[in-house]
């Protein structure tokens, strides 16, 4: 069996040993590796792969969809409200909406290419100046503002924790912000901490490194 594949295996493995009442989506983060190397997991029958910049998601992923309609594609990275009609060519999922200027963008998009995406809200839980997101304070506001003004499907809230400090207190915030606001999915946790995410409520983890190997 190819290596990515057993790795990809053995993660799922590990969730299903929590036991959970509730279904968890594993994101493959195939951000700079090419398809060839990708593949094994796609003819495995992995459908959820995740990426941070659209150029070169664009390049790797457009004729494979076409004759793999079931691809599910996530954007994961910082978007620029600039590359937001290229985004919504091509992903089903935007993990990282935080701020207004890119939500009228994505949008006007949406409806001018007839497509529908799912988002989440990325939140700076820590404040973090380096860090984008909504803040705790804002949230709400702009939360309503997407659902309400400009009809975007909000699914769920995402979080970066600080990689200085303990995961678990942000986890543990985003799911009591996530159930403030009804929402039903949470997009936290990646190969370091995904246990821990899912144990506080993550229905979407990006897992990158354990199932691909280190980047170079």
């Amino acid at each position: 069996m190819n290596t990515i594949v057993e790795r990809f295996e053995k993660i799922q493995s590990n969730i299903t040993s929590l036991k959970l009442n509730k279904p968890v989506n594993i994101i493959a983060v195939s951000k700079t590796f090419d398809l060839d190397y990708i593949k094994p997991l796609v003819e495995h029958g992995h459908i959820h792969f995740g990426e941070n910049k659209v150029q070169e998601a664009t390049a790797k992923w457009t004729e494979i969809r076409k004759s793999n309609q079931n691809l599910r594609l996530h954007m994961i990275g910082k978007l620029q409200s600039n590359k937001a009609k290229d985004a919504v060519k091509l992903f089903d999922y935007i993990h990282s909406l935080d701020n207004q200027k890119l939500a009228d963008a994505l949008s006007k998009h949406q409806t001018s290419l007839k497509k529908n995406l799912k988002y989440f809200i990325q939140v700076n839980l820590a404040n973090e100046s380096q860090k984008s997101g909504i803040s705790v304070g804002e949230l709400e506001t702009f939360y309503n503002y997407c659902i309400n003004e400009i009809n975007l499907k909000i699914i769920g809230l995402m979080v970066i924790p600080p990689i200085d400090q303990s995961a678990e207190k942000y986890f543990k915030s985003l799911c009591e912000l996530n159930k403030s606001l009804a929402l039903k999915e949470m997009s936290m946790g990646m190969s370091a901490d995904y246990v821990e995410a899912i144990k506080h409520g993550s229905t979407f983890v990006r897992v990158g490194s354990s199932i691909f190997g280190s980047r170079s």
